[in-house]
């Protein structure tokens, strides 16, 4: 069985190409929300704060998953 599309449209390409292709456009495309902001949503988005602790346990994690040896570790 082929991986090429029946409409012939990819003939010849295989099913991993194609999706390749699509990634790479998607990736390239605007990213926006389906609607506007409610204005409780636009509320509660502005009243967020973020911990100060947290970019100090994030560094902490990315330093000790980098420097994993034995289980788990990822060559």
């Amino acid at each position: 069985m082929s991986n090429a599309r029946q409409d012939g449209a990819d003939a010849g390409r295989t099913v991993q190409e194609a999706t390749k292709d699509e990634e790479a456009r998607e990736a390239l495309a605007s990213h926006t929300g389906d609607r506007p902001l409610m204005p409780d949503e636009e509320a509660a988005a502005d009243g967020n704060q973020l911990d100060p602790g947290l970019a100090e346990h994030e560094w902490e994690m990315d330093t000790l998953g980098a420097e994993v040896k034995g289980e788990g570790q990822i060559d």
